[in-house]
């Protein structure tokens, strides 16, 4: 009866077409910018090849039970984010109202793809703007490529600036002095946006019918460019200096537990974890996907490209450090100083530059399409099933969709302003932190893995697989997983520190303010929303919880009893005709 139930809610929300869309489309979100731009960075920082050790056991007791957890929740609900919680724990749907704002500030990270855009535009020009200081933007620090030496760059590295830097600070960004000073809208980023967020709209107006098609392209052409750089990469001089200083293992790092944090903090930001976006893709499976086998595959490509990435990324900036005589964790970065200085600095001293400036920035455009769209996907998912007869007729939906894609884009002028830059960051820093990440761990385990319980979700997997879980997961949902990511949020508390541009930019006390409502909105609509139940409904907090349950288990038996007798009076007027 539920197999029946689930074909019929998937004939009114859609379905994936096939079982490679649900893969490309998740592997094409989870692969993003964690694994280029983050996970080199981290690995070389905390103790190189050590860092595998802590990143490779919270992969295994944290990352794929989670991932298993959300997957198997959205498939059997087949419900977003919200909706899905209905049908499991009712009292935790604040959970799911979290997942959305958390998502709406993820909309913001379209920028990266908007930088990426404009940077390809110019990588056609005869002579890259960021390779010389022949430009109106340069100031007379400027130090152009064709100047690099060991002993000019050590002599004036306190009293000049890069080329590459001054045309991402003074020509992409044209940075003003703080996020008191928006300055006006610049239109080039402008348009740059306005055409990010029209092949967004393209790639999810028709839902998944459309979503999955994109990502044969969006999903799979990355790995081409990723494969040719690296290709280039290693066989550039200088290039092993930087992948030695990428993997040689520091194993004193181990003893440091910020580093056991930041791999645990790298889990959940590539895997996309408690976010929401594994259960809305899950929840246009068939019910009787193999899910349980699907988060093995993909939990290690994810973690395999992470790896692979790392050389592309170090066997470049070797290069770089050894054309300018100076050490690799010089020009090491991590984050926009990696994607939009470092590596275009480099490739700009490779024969042929525009060709390789090409590769990387459309393999980073791709990337971030990818998880752009499918975070957008996931909001109009969610509250599409919370308002199904409005939203879910096609016409009706398509508007839906083109109202959220302008009115985002409206928004996000203020970040292609000249202040736009501080606001970002600010966004970036609280409005998806750590600190929601393993508040919403914590929460959700202890709402599927006791409140509903570890066992029942065990019988749903073996449903819907085939293959009952090891009772290993049960551990890390039950405990390890709670236990780490409750560790892992007190630490933060008290190792927080206020959030500062390039070491001396600080934003005045309202931002901080700003920013720590970010993070409490989507924080306390879990307690608030648990505490609302509570008082409207009747009984002390077990009363309300088996009530809930008694409701769910009396939903299943209409549904059960509706579809037999559907399916008697199917039989009937089939015999008659």
């Amino acid at each position: 009866a539920r197999e029946i139930h689930g074909q019929f809610c998937a004939a009114d929300r859609g379905q994936w077409a096939s079982k490679t869309e649900y893969i490309l489309v998740v592997a094409g979100n989870v692969v993003g910018l964690g694994n280029v731009w983050r996970f080199p960075y981290l690995c070389y920082k905390n103790g190189g090849g050590a860092f595998l050790v802590p990143y490779g056991l919270l992969a295994v007791v944290c990352g794929i039970p989670l991932f298993l957890l959300e997957t198997s929740v959205g498939q059997f609900t087949q419900g977003g984010f919200i909706t899905c919680w209905s049908k499991l724990c009712p009292l935790a749907q604040g959970i799911g109202y979290g997942y959305f704002m958390m998502k709406l500030y993820d909309f913001s990270y379209i920028l990266v793809q908007v930088w990426a855009l404009f940077y390809l535009v110019f990588s056609f020009r005869s002579q890259l703007p960021w390779a010389s200081c022949d430009n109106t933007w340069n100031t007379a620090n400027c130090l152009g490529l064709q100047t690099f030496n060991s002993s000019n760059v050590t002599a004036n590295q306190t009293n000049t600036t890069s080329a590459a830097t001054e045309f991402w600070e003074r020509r992409v960004l044209g940075m003003s002095g703080g996020i008191e000073e928006l300055g006006s809208v610049r239109w080039e980023l402008a348009l740059c946006l306005l055409a990010c967020w029209v092949m967004c709209y393209l790639s999810i107006w028709k839902g998944v019918r459309s979503s999955g098609k994109v990502a044969y392209f969006t999903a799979t052409f990355p790995y081409v460019m990723l494969l040719v750089l690296l290709i280039r990469g290693l066989t550039l001089p200088g290039a092993w200096d930087g992948i030695y200083f990428y993997l040689y293992p520091d194993l004193n790092r181990l003893a440091n537990l910020e580093v056991w944090l930041e791999a645990g903090s790298q889990i959940f930001f590539s895997y996309s974890l408690t976010i929401g976006t594994l259960i809305v893709l899950g929840s246009y499976n068939n019910y009787n996907n193999n899910c349980y086998k699907d988060c093995f595959w993909l939990c290690l490509l994810n973690s395999g490209t992470s790896f692979v990435a790392g050389f592309v990324v170090f066997s470049v900036l070797g290069f770089m450090a050894q054309k300018q005589g100076v050490s690799v964790e010089t020009v090491a970065e991590s984050g926009p100083g990696l994607a939009f200085i470092a590596y275009p600095q480099a490739t700009a001293m490779m024969p042929f530059p525009q060709f390789w400036t090409v590769c990387f920035f459309l393999m980073l455009i791709l990337l971030t399409v990818d998880t752009h769209f499918v975070t957008v996907e996931c909001v109009i998912t969610s509250v599409s099933d919370l308002f199904p007869k409005l939203l879910r007729a096609p016409v009706k939906h398509k508007i839906f969709v083109l109202v959220i894609c302008s009115s985002f884009f409206l928004m996000h002028l203020t970040l292609v302003t000249e202040g736009g830059i501080y606001i970002f960051q600010l966004i970036d820093y609280y409005g998806c932190t750590r600190t929601c990440h393993y508040f919403m761990a914590v929460c959700q385990c202890m709402a599927l893995g006791w409140i509903y319980g570890a066992d029942r979700i065990f019988n749903i997997i073996k449903d819907m697989t085939g293959q009952r879980p090891s009772v290993f997961f049960k551990l890390c949902w039950n405990y390890i997983v709670p236990l780490l990511s409750l560790s892992s949020f007190i630490l933060y508390l008290v190792d927080y520190q206020h959030l500062r541009i390039n070491d001396w930019y600080v934003y005045p006390d309202w931002a901080y303010a700003l920013g720590w409502t970010m993070t409490l909105s989507s924080v306390l609509m879990v307690p608030l929303w648990a505490a609302g139940q509570m008082c409207l409904t009747a009984g002390t907090f077990r009363q309300v919880t088996l009530q809930t349950e008694s409701e769910k288990l009396k939903e299943e038996e209409e549904v059960t009893v509706e579809l037999r007798v559907s399916a008697v009076t199917a039989n009937l007027q089939s015999s008659i005709n």
